[in-house]
């Protein structure tokens, strides 16, 4: 896999803090997506959502990630009802970290966000999965179907 470093220290959503590594024992998708409230981030998190009890099921934490602030994650969160945590980046140091930072064309101007990505640690504490370039539609579905396959 392509992240050398992977762990880190966070705060989240719900008060939660602590480093990528505090979930060794279990599965870990660790999804960054562009933006709070937006309409394919609102799609990608509500499939989380939908999905949540199956990955329960697998022993897997689900843990959403973007440079937005706590609070507007926890706007977002309470509004989707997400059973899963939000983390805020808005330094951009994990994100860096995993080198999702990306230059874009929207409507013709280059800007600077997330590329929509998703990871994977297993209960060991190792990244075994990576998708970069993240399509919305069925890509939840294609990363629970991973992580079944290798039960």
């Amino acid at each position: 896999m392509t992240v050398d470093n992977w762990d880190f220290s966070f705060e989240a959503t719900n008060d939660v803090s602590g480093r990528l590594s505090d979930y060794k024992g279990q599965w870990v998708v660790l999804y960054f997506y562009p933006r709070d409230a937006t309409p394919g981030c609102t799609t990608q998190g509500q499939d989380f959502r939908d999905m949540h009890a199956k990955f329960q099921d697998l022993n897997t934490v689900i843990l959403g990630i973007s440079r937005d602030t706590l609070k507007s994650h926890e706007r977002f969160k309470e509004k989707q009802g997400f059973p899963f945590e939000l983390i805020a980046d808005p330094e951009e140091t994990i994100c860096l970290q995993y080198d999702v930072m990306k230059d874009k064309n929207m409507y013709g101007k280059k800007v600077r966000g997330i590329e929509r990505s998703t990871f994977i640690f297993n209960p060991e504490g190792e990244m075994v999965q990576e998708w970069r370039k993240v399509k919305v539609p069925g890509h939840v579905t294609e990363v629970l179907q991973w992580i079944e396959d290798q039960k």
